[in-house]
């Protein structure tokens, strides 16, 4: 894609309603400007609250992918009571044992 836009008083510049709706840019939000090579990069930046920092670490991040994978292939435990689900987490969970193999 390419297009033009006009450098305005100030130099602010308007990004075009396209370009905001494709990479999902909202008002408020923050972009990292760099020149490389004598062009203008713009990258969406989202800040993140640092109480909530932790689920954005590489740690946490590969956690979820494996609980979506083991999701969708139907991994997952349902529980009618809740002391059912505390009992099968302290005898192990995650342990493939003929005691827990038909639950859920």
């Amino acid at each position: 894609m390419s297009d033009f836009v006009q450098v305005r008083k100030k130099a602010q510049i308007t990004l075009l309603q396209s370009v905001r709706q494709e990479l999902g840019i909202e008002e408020g939000d923050f972009l990292d400007i760099q020149v490389r090579n004598g062009e203008i990069v713009l990258k969406v930046k989202k800040l993140v609250d640092k109480e909530q920092s932790w689920f954005w670490t590489n740690r946490w991040q590969q956690g979820e992918k494996a609980a979506e994978a083991d999701i969708r292939v139907g991994r997952v435990h349902n529980f009618p009571v809740t002391k059912e689900a505390l009992d099968f987490l302290q005898k192990g969970w995650g342990k493939s044992t003929k005691s827990n193999e038909g639950v859920g």
